[in-house]
């Protein structure tokens, strides 16, 4: 029998939330947790099952244990491994998340390792960073079926972008229409060839509606947007909330066959001239079988240059992991 299940693994700050946002959607019937904090995950599976019983919640079943919870899910988060944290001795440093990849790749294959000995069936949603190598990893060297494998990639990158442009226009965030594109960090750049607020292309806008400073130039859009998730994390001390909705989102556009077209970070197969060799965020497709179709919309110059240097940036992560299409398969 088919339950909606939600298996997260790793619940830490992230995974927690994802937790926390999947027993208020009323989409899962069931959630599984994995955590190598056996403990914690136990934790975590009784505080929300005890929640339950409060007026406003849903029913759910939720459990902790090992990854044989992964046989009959629908839908699996990985959420493991370490996050980027703040420099103590700097409060505005923007750490990379490259400096993630070798704790994580090992992580992620392990992950991987145990998903794989239960099913090839569900669908698996990466967040652990730095994402676009830990989503190739992922894809490619455990003979997942195509386009089961997907990464959250630039979806928040891309709430960032529209909520910049919404509160610079002073208009609904969700009238907007955009997107991020390549590697989820440093590298991501916004498309606004095809950003739209109502309706009217980005060039258009100023005839409409007035600014309330000069967003004009895509540079200074770049740039704001890959430091906005710096100043959260510099915040707080991590970054979830968004992330998280993101990773539910996708999982929703799963559950329900939605056919949603997300910026999700995928190896790409022949778009923009990469074959197999790289993964990045570009616009897809996601219903019930994954990732259905990409969408390699035309890019202005400006935007292929910084595609070019995004691709080239994640491919030497991918070296740091030891994976790419040139190294022997780690999970052989």
């Amino acid at each position: 029998m088919n339950k909606n299940k939600l298996v997260v693994v790793g619940v830490g700050h992230v995974g927690s939330y994802v937790l926390a946002d999947a027993m208020k959607t009323g989409l899962f019937a069931e959630i599984g947790l994995i955590d190598i904090r056996e403990n914690v995950a136990f934790g975590e599976a009784l505080d929300q099952a005890q929640a339950t019983a409060l007026t406003y919640m849903n029913n759910v079943d939720v459990t902790s244990g090992g990854y044989e919870q992964c046989a009959d899910a629908d839908v699996i988060v990985i959420a493991a491994g370490p996050s980027v944290i703040p420099d103590p001795d700097n409060p505005t440093g923007e750490p990379d998340r490259t400096l993630l990849t070798k704790t994580n790749c090992a992580v992620i294959r392990e992950v991987m390792a145990g998903i794989v000995r239960h099913t090839t069936e569900a669908i698996v949603i990466l967040i652990t960073n730095p994402l676009d190598t830990m989503v190739y990893i992922a894809e490619n060297e455990f003979g997942y079926p195509e386009g089961r494998v997907f990464g959250t990639g630039t979806m928040l990158d891309s709430a960032r972008l529209r909520k910049l442009i919404a509160d610079t226009y002073d208009v609904d965030p969700k009238s907007v229409s955009g997107y991020m594109m390549g590697e989820h960090g440093s590298t991501a750049f916004p498309v606004l060839s095809h950003l739209t607020v109502g309706g009217l292309p980005f060039g258009e806008i100023d005839r409409y509606l007035a600014a309330k400073e000069d967003i004009r130039n895509p540079d200074t859009v770049k740039t704001r947007i890959v430091s906005s998730a710096y100043e959260v994390l510099n915040g707080k001390g991590w970054t979830n909330a968004g992330v998280a909705q993101a990773a539910i989102t996708m999982a929703k556009a799963v559950l329900l066959d939605e056919r949603s077209i997300y910026p999700a970070s995928t190896t790409l197969r022949g778009e923009y001239g990469f074959d197999g060799d790289v993964a990045l965020s570009m616009p897809c497709v996601i219903g019930r079988e994954g990732i259905l179709a990409k969408l390699p919309v035309d890019l202005n110059a400006w935007e292929k240059q910084k595609l070019a240097d995004s691709a080239a940036f994640i491919k030497a992560a991918m070296r740091d992991a030891g994976t790419g299409p040139e190294t022997p398969n780690k999970a052989a």
